[in-house]
């Protein structure tokens, strides 16, 4: 099985010292090893931008190949994501203006594209524009890195 991480997930990563939370870590980088966990280049790229990820940056750094290039059907999925009016929102005004990173609807292909379930932090909300709303639309498994945690039965 294949867990596609939102930008969302690391943030919340980067509060689990590695020097305190060995065993997290430990499992994690076992779970990427395996190709178990990947991302979006776009992720990155959100990390890259974010101001106070720590060591995550690093992290990502080293890991740099589970960020990868969306493929012509992950481009074609967000293009069938961004058909419905009410996702569009997904890529914010303010990100097209400031030509900043938009990891979401390449996450939400990459998951829909390779099988795989969606890891993140944001919640669902009625008639909304987020993660979750868009993977319950397309049936495309969602979670968030507690549960995540919970099934893989993480111990620390």
């Amino acid at each position: 099985m294949i867990f596609v991480f939102d930008t969302s997930v690391f943030i919340v990563l980067k509060h689990f010292y590695p020097a305190t939370f060995l065993s997290l870590w430990a499992q994690l980088d076992d779970l990427v090893g395996k190709g178990g966990v990947i991302s979006v280049r776009e992720v990155l790229r959100e990390l890259e931008d974010y101001n106070d990820a720590d060591f995550i940056q690093e992290w990502a750094k080293r890991n740099k190949t589970i960020f990868a290039i969306p493929s012509n059907d992950e481009f074609l999925f967000v293009q069938e994501i961004l058909s419905i009016p009410r996702f569009r929102t997904l890529i914010g005004q303010k990100a097209i203006l400031q030509g900043k990173a938009v990891a979401d609807p390449f996450v939400i292909a990459a998951a829909k594209i390779r099988n795989g379930t969606v890891v993140t932090e944001e919640r669902e909300k009625p008639n909304a524009a987020r993660i979750p709303n868009v993977c319950a639309h397309f049936h495309i498994p969602c979670l968030n890195l507690e549960t995540f945690m919970k099934q893989r039965k993480w111990t620390f």
